[in-house]
């Protein structure tokens, strides 16, 4: 146990300063947003009268942009070979718009707001994933992803802690909590403008035409990692089923959040450990009890009655996301020639954000029709089929080797 935990330890030593940074970059971002997302909703409907149609559609919109873009600037990154500045820029505009979630009077402020903010997350996604493997070694990479991860998913749980908090403390004054959140958001900004560093092997790369055809030169083992995660993001439909999920079974609305909390903290604290144990064992057999950990959250959350069984599905939701998100981006970087790889992470996460639209689609048609149930079965029987897939894919590699 010892030793165990020593290694441990000594890895996250040998991670280097810049992907300590980016992670607290994504994290100081996350606290963010997640306080002002965690409450948007119910100040668009309760404040300014917007109807829940209009607030739906204005996700659907927000995160299609991001995927969009996402695209887009992951080949640009690759052109530019200036990974950081993108980044940055992507971060600069998501800050720059955080005060005008607290400054708005009307809902179309609010629709510019969210659109400016998601174009910034497409634009720094995939430059930001492709710096962390530009300067994790080979043999850190599933750590370094994690640790980033990690360091994200904090994010995710402590902004609407905070934002459930100074609600509280404030006696409920949503413009107060939006300037709050206003604060992370600039120290995230400063953080990749002054504490990243491009690698240099990035800075001196040569640049080649931007072409639709850089795709095609990405090898077929980064297809089938794409494939695998579509599939797998088909059968992860939106987390806001989690929550109406708990509320159908008696959850009060007050206590709903904590669903986010709980998962959120689950996920950070197995993203670091599933990474390292990627660089010791292999990715393979990880991500197989990843994809594992999401069939049984979805039939526990399908055949659940009560609040405690739908949070252990929950609880294994999250070990899911540890287990399976910075891995599959450890898996494009390792697929990937290096100078494709604000390409590849594009292409990967444009697949993700499109399936995961698809996925929110079937699985509020299926419970409108069918029931909660049923959702999540078909959730189970999306993973099934991913599983299978992740199996023959190792099982043919083996073959070659």
């Amino acid at each position: 146990m010892v030793e165990t935990k020593t290694s441990f330890t000594s890895r996250l030593g040998d991670i280097p300063r810049g992907v300590w940074a980016l992670g607290l970059v994504s994290m100081f971002m996350d606290i963010s947003s997640e306080m002002i997302h965690a409450l948007l909703p119910i100040y668009m409907v309760t404040i300014l009268g917007t109807s829940v149609l209009t607030v739906g559609f204005i996700e659907g919109l927000a995160e299609a942009t991001a995927s969009i873009t996402k695209i887009f600037s992951g080949a640009l990154s690759d052109w530019l070979g200036k990974r950081k500045l993108l980044a940055a820029i992507g971060y600069g505009l998501a800050a720059f718009t955080k005060p005008i979630f607290p400054l708005a009077q009307s809902v179309g402020w609010l629709v510019a707001a969210r659109f400016i903010d998601r174009v910034g997350k497409g634009i720094r996604g995939a430059p930001r994933d492709a710096l962390v493997a530009d300067i994790a070694p080979p043999d850190l990479r599933g750590a370094s992803f994690g640790l980033r991860q990690s360091l994200d998913t904090i994010g995710a749980f402590v902004g609407p802690l905070a934002a459930i908090a100074l609600m509280s403390l404030s006696n409920d004054n949503f413009r107060f909590v939006f300037w709050i959140a206003v604060i992370p958001a600039f120290i995230s900004l400063a953080l990749i403008v002054f504490g990243v560093d491009e690698p240099k092997k990035q800075q001196d790369q040569e640049r080649t035409a931007l072409t639709f055809r850089d795709a095609g030169r990405l090898p077929v083992a980064f297809w089938a990692v794409v494939a695998v995660a579509f599939v797998l993001a088909l059968a992860r439909f939106s987390e806001a089923f989690l929550i109406l999920r708990s509320q159908s079974v008696g959850l009060s609305i007050a206590l709903v959040p904590l669903i986010m909390v709980v998962m959120n903290i689950v996920y950070a604290l197995a993203a670091y450990p599933a990474g390292v144990m990627a660089d010791r064992i292999g990715r393979q057999g990880v991500l197989i009890a990843g994809i594992a950990f999401l069939i049984v959250a979805d039939i526990i959350l399908a055949m659940g009655s009560t609040v405690l069984p739908i949070m252990l599905g929950v609880v294994f939701w999250g070990l899911h996301m540890g287990f399976t998100q910075g891995l599959l981006a450890t898996l494009v970087a390792d697929t990937a020639p290096a100078d494709l790889r604000g390409t590849a992470f594009g292409v990967f996460n444009f697949a993700i954000g499109i399936a995961m639209l698809i996925a929110s689609v079937i699985a509020g048609g299926l419970w409108d029709v069918y029931g909660p149930a049923a959702t999540f079965f078909a959730g189970a029987a999306f993973t099934a089929v991913a599983l299978v897939g992740v199996v023959f894919v190792a099982n043919r590699q083996k073959e070659k080797v």
